[in-house]
């Protein structure tokens, strides 16, 4: 006992002297750093603005992009379903996914493993089906939190849905020549 709490202190002795070490370099070059500006502009859209693009949205199904594109580690979209089913199951190796319902419901299958599972791009992995996941119907105002990593699956059989779609990558997207032909990490073939 004695020599594990000797190791835990050492331990956390090492990881101080680290700590200071990086904030004292960092602070060196600090007194003539100033505040960063910002990496992209920023968004607000009313109540309003997005019901107008929940209609054009639902005629059939689409995504229209709020925040996107090159460079970018962070996608926004509104996303409109409606009768969808026998959609491929995917999962993302480099993203994690936010909904968040604004309208309707869907059948959504969250983990398990992806049966007979291919790499549609790098990274990007679809299937038939998922075996051994959860099952959940979610509607308007529920908030699905997906890790990057996680089979997911939604069916919006009989069902008008529309849905914010946040995706958060690992790494900033790649410049738009290297994304032709690529989904860049959208829902919409889910």
């Amino acid at each position: 006992m004695l020599t594990t709490r000797r190791a835990l202190t050492a331990m956390v002795f090492v990881i101080a002297m680290t700590v200071c070490s990086y904030a004292q370099s960092a602070g060196a070059g600090s007194a003539q750093r100033g505040p960063s500006s910002p990496a992209r502009p920023f968004v607000v859209r009313t109540a309003q603005s997005l019901a107008d693009l929940e209609r054009r949205l639902q005629p059939d199904n689409k995504v229209e992009d709020l925040i996107g594109g090159e460079g970018m580690q962070t996608r926004v979209a509104v996303q409109h379903e409606k009768n969808r089913s026998g959609a491929a199951a995917e999962l993302h190796d480099a993203s994690d996914d936010v909904y968040y319902v604004l309208e309707g419901s869907a059948t959504l299958t969250l983990g398990g493993k992806l049966e007979s599972p291919r790499e549609v791009e790098p990274g990007e992995w679809r299937s038939p089906r998922i075996v051994g996941g959860q099952t959940f119907e979610i509607k308007k105002g529920d908030l699905v939190v997906v890790p990057r990593g996680t089979p997911h699956q939604r069916s919006t059989a009989g069902q008008d849905f529309t849905m914010i779609l946040i995706k958060v990558f690992a790494e900033p997207l790649p410049p738009a020549a290297k994304q032709r032909g690529a989904s860049a990490g959208k829902e919409q073939k889910q």
